[in-house]
């Protein structure tokens, strides 16, 4: 395999295909399929080739609602928002550059992720997407073909084309991408 993935995760994960999707996730080097995915809260839609337009983008793909709100997302997010400023210098300082990703079918998912922030306020350079029937996750190769699971947690880092300049993806509900990780993606 001549195919550079990011993490161990993945490697593993490719080994033991079991419950992987069609597809092979997205790697360094490959082009990003583009995205139109709603906002939550809001009546507009985010395309990932627009937000790249003003320097690199971080989409952190949740579980969604695999029949509970994942404690996992909701730590790891948490962290995330926690450095909103750090990850906010890494990536110019422009609107909606962290882009946190809500897959699941469309029936309730609106809802669902709703509930998911809660009273939450995301930071300006954050924005909360929609997935309906796990679209975007099925073109990512990120499907997690398993009862009561929809998407394998991920992060990537999208640079100029669209490109993968850095990624994470998790065999598990663990293994998330820490700040640290990404803002060192962010720099290479």
């Amino acid at each position: 395999m001549n195919r550079f993935f990011c993490g161990v995760a993945t490697f593993a994960m490719l080994i033991s295909a079991s419950n992987l999707s069609a597809k092979e996730p997205l790697a360094v080097g490959d082009k990003a399929p583009d995205f139109e995915l709603p906002v939550q809260g809001q009546d507009d839609f985010a395309t990932l080739s627009e937000l790249i337009k003003d320097g690199p983008v971080v989409v952190v793909v949740l579980r969604g609602y695999p029949g509970y709100q994942c404690p996992l997302c909701t730590r790891q997010v948490s962290s995330l928002v926690n450095r909103a400023k750090a990850i906010g210098a890494a990536t110019g300082d422009q609107p909606q550059r962290v882009v946190l990703v809500y897959p699941g079918p469309e029936n309730g998912l609106e809802r669902n992720a709703k509930q998911f922030l809660g009273a939450k306020r995301l930071p300006e350079n954050f924005v909360m997407v929609r997935d309906p029937d796990m679209k975007m996750v099925d073109e990512w190769g990120l499907r997690w073909n398993a009862p009561r699971e929809t998407a394998y947690p991920s992060t990537y880092v999208i640079g100029p084309g669209r490109r993968v300049k850095w990624c994470k993806v998790s065999e598990s509900h663990a293994g998330r991408s820490t700040v640290e990780e990404i803002l060192k993606g962010l720099r290479e």
